[in-house]
């Protein structure tokens, strides 16, 4: 007899964990596109995180995920772009 573990035991499914126990947290599996903006998909990514919460920490990482957006957007409009026309028409 062999202390180890048969080595064709399966991982663990986590669906079949949450049918056992419907009380368990289970991932929405809710698909996100790539914006092409590194910080905001870093920011949608950590929605994921969610994924294995209970519902009540679900707000701490959506306050988390908003604040991270809205700082991104702040960015974008601090960002130097073309100078602005001049306010005077010349003949």
């Amino acid at each position: 007899m062999s202390d180890t573990a048969p080595e064709n035991e399966a991982a663990p499914d986590p669906a079949a964990e949450a049918e056992a126990d419907p009380a368990a947290p289970a991932p929405l599996a809710v698909p996100r596109a790539p914006t092409g903006n590194a910080e905001v998909d870093a920011q949608l990514d950590r929605l994921a995180d969610a994924d294995h919460l209970a519902t009540d920490g679900h707000l701490e990482v959506y306050e988390d995920v908003h604040r991270g957006l809205r700082d991104a957007l702040t960015a974008l409009d601090a960002r130097p772009g073309p100078p602005a026309p001049s306010p005077f028409v010349r003949h």
